[in-house]
């Protein structure tokens, strides 16, 4: 189902789009999610609209079956890609675990502008974008994902947080649309 509408304080959200995380392997490719976010962000921008960057430096310490990768990250691997043309009026966000509301003051940032509904984009669709999609329904927000402006290293999980878990939390489109709806 199409998005229908957004609100008048609507925020975009845009999930991990940082050095390190735009380097990997993904499905489809992250320089077209860049460009697409990138575009969602100026035109979030042009209105006055809040853009919320988020980037992660670290990870929940809890022990998992596939184990956390080893080895040092780049200096530069936390860094938000500068297609994204990071404004000082943005709000960002660094998170330590998969979602950014926990942990983090985003509620509390998107909550003094009047936010009620969020945009989401970003990489990677099942972890750090669905996470945050559910934290932001959970948290009572509009939600909407800008399907063409996702992506992830595993194309079955991203069709997986696309057909089966976006409809239950909130309502897809794409950036076009999403941005048509702006008015």
């Amino acid at each position: 189902m199409p998005a229908t509408t957004l609100d008048a304080n609507t925020a975009l959200v845009l999930i991990d789009l940082q050095k390190g995380i735009t380097a990997l392997p993904t499905f489809s490719p992250a320089a077209d999610v860049v460009a697409r976010s990138a575009e969602l962000a100026a035109a979030f921008r042009e209105r006055g609209l809040p853009v919320v960057l988020v980037n992660v430096t670290g990870g929940a310490p809890g022990r998992t079956q596939a184990g956390m990768p080893g080895g040092e990250l780049p200096a530069d691997w936390a860094e938000l890609v500068p297609e994204l043309d990071q404004r000082p009026s943005d709000i960002t966000v660094t998170k330590q675990q998969w979602g950014a509301f926990h942990g983090t003051g985003l509620d509390l940032e998107l909550r003094r502008r009047g936010v009620t509904q969020i945009v989401l984009a970003g990489i990677a669709t099942s972890i750090g974008v669905e996470s945050t999609a559910r934290a932001a329904h959970e948290h009572g927000y509009h939600v909407t994902i800008a399907t063409d402006a996702v992506t992830d290293m595993d194309a079955d999980a991203h069709r997986n947080s696309v057909e089966k878990i976006f409809p239950r939390l909130g309502e897809l489109d794409s950036t076009k649309a999403v941005i048509g709806l702006l008015g």
